[in-house]
C-alpha cells in the first residue's frame, strides 16, 4: 500500500517561533467585564446579583463545548442544558446588575461567548478566584471551601470536574439519574460561591459597609431555591444526541487506503522499566499488549509489517536544541517547548513541554526509537492521544478507563479490549493507531513550526 506520508504539510496560521502560549481572543469586539475587587457595589441590590457556573465536556474551547449553564439570581437556582433554548438564562442575565463567578474571567465567560455569540454581560463582575487570592486564599474553589469550612456538597462525595464530564456522557447514553447528579453538582458549585462571598464580605467590609451588607449576607447564607429542571420532580428532556460526534470508523475510512491499512500505535514510556502500550490495528481490528524493551518494540513493529507507526512521544527537539539535557548551551535561547505544544496550549489542551525534566528521558527515547524504525523503512508519525480523544468526543482515561474503552468501541474498533479491559496504556496505544489511520486517510492536521517535525492530530 502506498500513500503520501506528509502531503504538503499545512501549517496552522500564526505558527511562528514567537507564538504565545495563552489562548488568543477571536477578532470580534468583546464587551466582557474585567474582574473587580469592589464588593461594596453588591450591597445595594443583592437580589440583582447573578451567580454563574458552567459545565463542559473538557477544558478546550477549541474542541469542547458547554453541557450545562447553572445560575442563581434573587435566591433562585436555574439550569439550561446544551441543546435547549438559552432564553431563561439570558433573561436572568438581563436583570442582573452584577455577576459572580469562580474563574469565570478565563473560562465560563469565554465558553459562553463561543456558544451564544456576543453576550450583554453586567458591567460589574467579581471573579471569586481573584477576590480570594487578594484575601490570601489560593487554590481551586473546592480547596477554598475546605479552608473556610463550607459544606454544600452532601451526597456528592467524589464528584469533581472529571466526574462531571462522565456524568454528561452517561446522560447522553440515556442515564437520567446521571443528569440529576450533574445538576446537583453544579447547584452545589453555585451555592458555595455565595458562601465564599459571605466570608469575603464578613472579613473585609468596614463597620459602616458591614451594616449595609446585611441583605447580601442573608442571600449568600441561604440555600438557593431550585427551579425548572433543578427540581427533583421535574421531567428531564431526552439527551441532545445530535451534539455527539456522529461519525465512526466506516464513515471516515470506508473506501480509503485507511480501511485495510495496518498501523502500529505505541504509547511510549520514559524507560523500559515501565511497560509501554502497544497496538497493532489492522483495519478496525485491534490487538494490544505491553512491551518494555526497545529491541522488543522494534522487533514487534517489524513483525507486524505496518504501513505506518504512530507514537505518543515527542519525536524532535525545539528548533535550536541539540540535546535533551539542561546543560545544552542553547537551552535559554531555544527553550524547552516546541511550537506544536504551544499550539495545543493555545487550544486549551494540557500538554507538557517536551524538555521539562520529567519529559527528557521520554523525548530522548522516542527520538531514538523512531530513528531506528525509520531506518528499517517504516514511516513514523508523532501523535498525542489525549488531543485525538478530545477531537473524537471520547472521554480521556482520566475520566475512567472504561469510558475510553467504550468510546473506542463505539467508534467502531473491534478486539479483545471490548470485553476485557486492558491497561490504560494499551487503550492510548489504540488511539495512537487510529491517528495513524486518520493520517493515511488524509484527515490530519500537522502542528509544527519552521524546522520542526509535525505532531499529527485528527480532523473530522
Amino acid at each position: 500500500m502506498s500513500f503520501d506520508l506528509f502531503p504538503e504539510l499545512k501549517i496552522p496560521d500564526g505558527c511562528d517561533l514567537d507564538l504565545p502560549v495563552i489562548m488568543e481572543e477571536p477578532a470580534r469586539k468583546r464587551t466582557r467585564p474585567s474582574s473587580s475587587r469592589d464588593l461594596s457595589r453588591l450591597f445595594e441590590h443583592p437580589t440583582d446579583i447573578l451567580f454563574l457556573d458552567i459545565e463542559t465536556t473538557g477544558l478546550s474551547r477549541y474542541y469542547d463545548h458547554v453541557t450545562l449553564i447553572g445560575y442563581a439570581i434573587g435566591g433562585e437556582y436555574g439550569v439550561v442544558l446544551a441543546g435547549q433554548d438559552p432564553k431563561p438564562f439570558l433573561d436572568a442575565l438581563g436583570r442582573a446588575r452584577s455577576l459572580i463567578t469562580f474563574n469565570g474571567s478565563g473560562f465560563d465567560l469565554a465558553f459562553l461567548e463561543d456558544m451564544l455569540g456576543d453576550v450583554a454581560w453586567p458591567r460589574h463582575h467579581v471573579d471569586l478566584r481573584f477576590a480570594c487570592r487578594a484575601a490570601g486564599l489560593s487554590g481551586g474553589q473546592k480547596e477554598i471551601e475546605r479552608i473556610l469550612g463550607i459544606d454544600c456538597r452532601q451526597g456528592l462525595d467524589g464528584v469533581d470536574g472529571a466526574a462531571a464530564v462522565v456524568l454528561w456522557h452517561r446522560y447522553m447514553r440515556g442515564d437520567f439519574p446521571a443528569l440529576r447528579e450533574l445538576i446537583e453538582y453544579n447547584r452545589a458549585d453555585v451555592e458555595a460561591m455565595g458562601r465564599i462571598l459571605d466570608h469575603l464580605v464578613s472579613w473585609h467590609a468596614s463597620p459602616d459597609l458591614f451594616r449595609k451588607a446585611d441583605g447580601l449576607r442573608e442571600l449568600c447564607r441561604r440555600s438557593f431555591r431550585k427551579t425548572g429542571l433543578a427540581c427533583e420532580d421535574s421531567i428531564l428532556p431526552s439527551p441532545p444526541v445530535h451534539l455527539r460526534p456522529s461519525v465512526g470508523f466506516a464513515d471516515l475510512f470506508a473506501g480509503t487506503n485507511a480501511e485495510d491499512a495496518t498501523v502500529v500505535g505505541l504509547d511510549l514510556t520514559g524507560s523500559a522499566e515501565r511497560p509501554s502500550g502497544y497496538c497493532v490495528l489492522r483495519g478496525r481490528d485491534a490487538e494490544t499488549r505491553t512491551i518494555s524493551d526497545d529491541d522488543a518494540i522494534v522487533d514487534a513493529v517489524l513483525a507486524a509489517e505496518p504501513d505506518l507507526v504512530s507514537i505518543d512521544s515527542p519525536l524532535c527537539l525545539p528548533v535550536g536544541r541539540t540535546r535533551v539535557s539542561d546543560d545544552d548551551p542553547r537551552r535559554i535561547e531555544a527553550g524547552i517547548m516546541r511550537i506544536s505544544e504551544r499550539i495545543l496550549k493555545k487550544r486549551g489542551i494540557n500538554v507538557y513541554p517536551c524538555l521539562i525534566p520529567s519529559m527528557q528521558k521520554l523525548t530522548e527515547r522516542g527520538i531514538a526509537l523512531a530513528d531506528r524504525i525509520r531506518r528499517r523503512g517504516v514511516p513514523v508519525i508523532e501523535c498525542y492521544p489525549g488531543a485525538a480523544q478530545d477531537i473524537m468526543g471520547i472521554p480521556r482515561k482520566g475520566a475512567g478507563h472504561e469510558w475510553l474503552q467504550l468510546g473506542l468501541s463505539e467508534f467502531g474498533v473491534r478486539g479483545q479490549f471490548v470485553d476485557v479491559l486492558p491497561t490504560h496504556d494499551e487503550l492510548d496505544a489504540i488511539t495512537c493507531s487510529l491517528v495513524g489511520l486518520f493520517h493515511i486517510a488524509g484527515r490530519t492536521e500537522a502542528l509544527c513550526g519552521p524546522g520542526e517535525q509535525p505532531m499529527m492530530v485528527p480532523t473530522l
